[in-house]
């Protein structure tokens, strides 16, 4: 049986969408079968980092119609072996889901990958509790501005409501520069969210280009941001891993 992980921010802006592709693709090229599911119902964006917009031809939502098989609607990445992907609907809305057919999908895919990857929607709605409901691990993708820290501090309380047992925190977008100018650091980061740290990833110029490219973004040769995000896959695959500080 594989583990399931949502990967969720709160708020939008934080960069959780190129984290979820980022790591999905990480360890799909670390030798692991990965399933990336778009969660975000009606706005989704996972295709266009994971590089696959032009394939995409069915949905979840399709498969809990009974319109098609789920071997049917997943896809293979084709230039990442290992990694396949998952659309959310992009004409329903999330309260169109039922939740307990959802969970039920999910947990049967559960048993053909080692990993299964959620990305969830911004906010913590239904949508949000779609993803999340039933995750044996939670992701919680922060910035270090103040509206990033509240809203993480929120969805770390959301996700121990849904009885999420594993939460930890993902530092995104971090530029020392910008942390000494409001005397902040990750420490601070850590307590101010209330979990535990799993990986700190830097601003790069070459991340947004990547999407705008609608390239993977480990296959684009952004090579300090890559190697931060193998630092989170090892981890999550057990792996003792150095914690390294920006």
């Amino acid at each position: 049986m594989g583990i399931s992980i949502v990967m969720t921010s709160g708020k939008g802006g934080t960069g959780k969408t190129t984290c979820t592709a980022a790591i999905a693709e990480a360890l799909a090229m670390m030798g692991k079968k990965v399933l990336a599911v778009d969660c975000d119902v009606g706005l989704k964006n996972l295709d266009l980092a994971l590089g696959l917009t032009d394939r995409v031809l069915w949905d979840f939502g399709d498969v809990l119609s009974g319109r098609i098989g789920a071997k049917d609607a997943i896809i293979p990445h084709g230039e990442i072996e290992g990694l396949y992907f998952l659309s959310a609907p992009s004409g329903d809305m999330p309260d169109d889901i039922d939740p307990s057919a959802f969970s039920e999908l999910m947990t049967s895919l559960k048993g053909d990958y080692d990993y299964v990857l959620f990305d969830s929607p911004a906010g913590l709605g239904s949508g949000f509790r779609l993803a999340a409901k039933g995750a044996d691990m939670a992701i919680v993708v922060s910035t270090g501005d103040s509206s990033s820290l509240r809203d993480g501090q929120k969805t770390v309380a959301a996700l121990s409501a849904l009885s999420v047992g594993d939460i930890r925190l993902l530092v995104n977008r971090v530029a020392p520069k910008n942390y000494r100018r409001i005397n902040e650091t990750i420490d601070d980061v850590i307590d101010a969210v209330g979990a535990r740290l799993i990986g700190v990833i830097s601003e790069d110029p070459a991340v947004s280009l990547a999407a705008n490219l609608e390239k993977p973004l480990m296959l684009f040769g952004a090579k300090n941001t890559e190697g931060q995000f193998y630092r989170v896959a090892r981890r999550l695959t057990g792996e003792r891993v150095f914690l390294a500080r920006i």
